[in-house]
């Protein structure tokens, strides 16, 4: 099953539109002749990406304001405030993105690593925002293998009253 086809299964999956920009920042990346300064560049420009396109899926209430020549401009505005939370260290790497387009972002932080005896997803640390069941939640992890760590990320989002839906 292609990538494509398992988004289509599940509704709160969303894929970053692979657009040539996108395809040919992927291959700078990927080239191993990359160098590192170039590397962190364009892997930034596509985090970049990925947070502005899940900015979009934020709900948004209608907005007029006046602009400077007087007339009304009929836009939308975010409803309610978001936090990031990133899954220490591979997540790091997210916040600055997070920070460039959503000023005064508050970002919580979780570690998470794979217990040796029995290698599943361990919880060790978490530090997230008094008011996060409040937020919206961006889930900073560019590290996605098995998937354990970002499900132990949401569970310690469920137990810190996040619901579901604001993930």
């Amino acid at each position: 099953m292609s990538l494509s086809e398992t988004a289509a299964e599940h509704s709160r999956l969303h894929l970053l539109p692979q657009t040539n920009q996108l395809k040919g920042l992927m291959t700078i990346i990927r080239d191993i002749k990359t160098p590192r300064g170039d590397f962190v560049f364009y892997s930034d420009r596509v985090i970049r990406l990925l947070i502005e396109e899940g900015l979009n899926y934020l709900p948004v209430v209608d907005k007029e304001v006046t602009t400077p020549m007087g007339v009304p401009f009929h836009g939308v505005a975010f409803e309610g405030r978001i936090c990031g939370v990133s899954i220490m260290r591979a997540g790091e790497s997210m916040e600055q993105g997070l920070r460039d387009v959503c000023t005064s972002v508050r970002i919580g932080k979780v570690l998470i690593q794979r217990d040796e005896r029995t290698a599943q997803a361990k919880l060790y640390y978490s530090k997230l925002p008094k008011d996060i069941s409040d937020r919206w939640v961006l889930l900073l992890d560019p590290m996605l293998a098995t998937g354990g760590s970002a499900i132990k990320c949401i569970e310690a989002l469920l137990e810190a009253g996040v619901r579901e839906e604001r993930i």
